[in-house]
């Protein structure tokens, strides 16, 4: 999204926002209040119909990482203690009241609505009790995403830390636990915008295209018990449609003691009908073999089940010495299959995949490539998803809100949503895999004023080593996490010139790491002619092309921008509300939209465009360019209305 005001990192002093000085309110402890102040935060105005349900006992019950799911499990959302000091003071004493989590501190629904400057620390703390069952097994505590730096004390104890403010960790507490109560006492801090962390669309300063910062914990906290042997940590499913089969890859948290008796059982099935199963060594790759494979697409959002099991079997190779032993995958991958396992599962997960394949490929138009679905082009018709709410920020009320934010989506006939400068939790791609609707994951972008670039610009502004240490991380990371969601079929690496660095090694580095997906290296302004993808943004009343590119998909990543201020559903009304272009009546952001597509649906048509990114799916903050209101309240725009529109895009290109 172009910038439309440039957000400029400045001293933190006293800032005037909205008319009004704001102030940092900070808890009552032995330490002294920080000095710093920053931009106030506003209590929401307007609330979703969702997060008016939202209460501490209903808040995230659901088991929050579907691909890896264990029964046996403790949900730790709800209320706790919090308390804002100083960077530098202790563990407070006392603490301020209380924070529903897992909503920032910054937002409405986690009921303290409180500024939080880069000088302070934000601590949490509940008690906890271990059930009586899980003795004997270790003990994980998760978090789903803490934005941005925390340290964790489990009954004094430091356990250890997490820099990184969107992606899942996890710690081992069990010799930090003891019988009855125990502590859990969280300490974060938050740059947000006054260093170059990626932080997606937060600022210090939110106004334009920048919004309310979010700092602490903003996805979901849970315990669960693990064999204490060993256990299984991460799967990772890679489907390889032209081979009939699936790539399966189980990652235990360690080797195993013994490697010759110690295998996995994976099982495969069509709802409650097992159609592949085998056994493979544990540490090495497995393959499943899919008969007739179901592809999944938008149409057709078919999803296997899968169950990974962690066995004991007898040595295939008996008494064989080490040094005779087979060392070629396929010979020890036919022996493994035909081993005999004893006794029960040392650890078992379940989880799903799909049989999905994207790619570049010839399309209508001679020398001009396109995006391939299942070996068929399929053009991508999405709006700009940035994932903001009223009462949460970043972080959605409930399942059900997100459930019907893509199911309007898909009736008002796209296919596709690019999910813009954030991170979701993991059960929103869990739906988008579910309800059939193909993802575009941008990396969230962060940098300081002159590390960003403007449109023309010939040479990447430079960035300290450390901060791309710190992108890499967390980019290597959102691939890892995500990487079994079929829906996802692209990664964009930049956003326009936002921190962008390196352009062309880090497109190639992602590629290199994830060759089943498509790479958008840049989605607008500065092409440097890497990946998949020649990406153009257009925000004039009628878009422009993009220019063709022999060796490259050409796609239109942002258009649109219709703004209409609909009052009643606005975040605040006395401030701007603006679009690219704002209008004042349903029927006359009828008439720009219909306008817009129409150049889409001929350049689709006349030229292969192969996908256009609609700015945008619900109004945010001050924007107003949104299909549907903030609060997801009004839509512009009747769903009929939009699937007709968009019904050309579905037809053969020239019909």
């Amino acid at each position: 999204m172009s910038i439309i005001r440039r957000f400029l990192p400045q001293p933190f002093s006293t800032i005037l926002l909205f008319g009004a000085v704001a102030t940092i309110a900070t808890a009552q402890t032995t330490t002294q209040p920080t000095a710093v102040s920053v931009t106030g935060v506003r209590t929401a105005p307007i609330l979703s119909r969702w997060e008016k349900q939202v209460t501490a006992e209903n808040a995230w019950r659901e088991y929050p990482r579907p691909q890896l799911t264990r029964s046996n499990w403790q949900n730790l959302n709800g209320m706790w203690e919090y308390a804002i000091t100083s960077k530098q003071a202790p563990q407070p004493t006392a603490f301020a009241g209380q924070i529903l989590v897992p909503f920032s501190v910054e937002s409405t629904l986690s009921k303290v609505t409180k500024s939080f400057s880069p000088e302070q620390r934000l601590w949490y703390r509940r008690n906890v009790s271990v059930p009586r069952e899980w003795a004997g097994q270790r003990v994980l505590l998760h978090f789903g995403a803490v934005d941005y730096e925390c340290s964790l004390w489990i009954n004094g104890g430091l356990v250890g830390s997490h820099t990184g403010g969107s992606d899942a960790f996890s710690f081992d507490v069990t010799d930090f636990l003891k019988d009855g109560q125990n502590q859990l006492v969280l300490g974060v801090t938050d740059p947000t915008s006054a260093d170059e962390q990626p932080r997606g669309k937060q600022a210090l300063r939110p106004s334009g295209i920048f919004y309310t910062p979010v700092s602490g914990i903003w996805q979901t906290v849970w315990m669960e018990p693990v064999p204490k042997a060993g256990h299984i940590e991460e799967l990772r499913l890679t489907p390889e449609v032209d081979s009939g089969r699936v790539r399966v890859e189980v990652l235990l948290n360690r080797p195993p003691a013994n490697r010759a008796t110690t295998a996995v059982r994976l099982t495969a099935q069509d709802g409650q009908q097992t159609i592949s199963t085998t056994l493979i060594r544990a540490g090495k790759v497995a393959y499943l073999p899919i008969q007739n494979p179901k592809l999944w697409s938008p149409d057709s959002p078919f999803l296997y089940n899968l169950k990974a099991e962690l066995v004991t079997v007898n040595d295939p190779f008996g008494d064989t010495p080490q040094n005779k032993r087979p060392r070629q995958d396929d010979a020890i991958r036919t022996a493994y299959a035909g081993a005999t396992v004893t006794g029960s599962a040392l650890d078992f997960v379940t989880s799903y995949f799909a049989m999905r394949k994207i790619g570049v490929g010839k399309g209508p138009v001679a020398n001009q490539p396109v995006l391939l679905l299942n070996n068929k082009f399929v053009f991508q018709n999405g709006p700009l998803d940035q994932g903001w709410w009223p009462g949460g920020l970043l972080t959605p009320p409930s399942e059900e809100a997100m459930a019907f934010e893509i199911d309007f989506l898909k009736k008002s006939g796209f296919n596709m949503l690019r999910k813009h400068i954030k991170i979701e939790p993991d059960r929103y791609y869990y739906l988008c895999d579910k309800l059939g609707i193909l993802v575009w994951q941008d990396m969230p972008s962060g940098f300081l004023e002159g590390q960003n670039e403007a449109p023309g610009d010939q040479s990447e502004p430079l960035r300290r080593s450390k901060a791309k240490e710190q992108v890499e991380l967390e980019l290597r990371r959102m691939m890892n996490q995500l990487h079994n969601h079929p829906s996802i079929v692209t990664w964009v690496v930049h956003n326009e010139g936002w921190g962008q660095y390196d352009n062309e090694r880090l497109s190639a580095w992602v590629k290199g790491i994830d060759p089943s997906r498509v790479v958008n290296a840049v989605s607008g302004w500065n092409d440097r002619g890497a990946g998949d993808f020649y990406d153009i943004h257009t925000y004039e009343e009628e878009p422009r092309p993009a220019d063709p590119k022999t060796n490259r998909v050409i796609v239109i990543g942002e258009f649109g921008g219709i703004g209409w201020p609909v009052q009643g559903h606005l975040w605040n009304p006395e401030m701007r509300n603006w679009g690219y272009q704002t209008y004042q009546s349903a029927d006359a952001v009828l008439k720009a939209y219909q306008k817009k597509y129409a150049k889409i649906v001929e350049y689709y048509q006349k030229q292969a465009l192969s996908a256009a990114v609609y700015t945008q799916t619900t109004d945010v903050e001050g924007e107003v360019n949104g299909l549907l209101t903030y609060d997801r309240e009004v839509i512009k725009i009747p769903v009929e209305t939009l699937r007709q529109i968009h019904a050309p895009l579905f037809k053969p290109a020239g019909n």
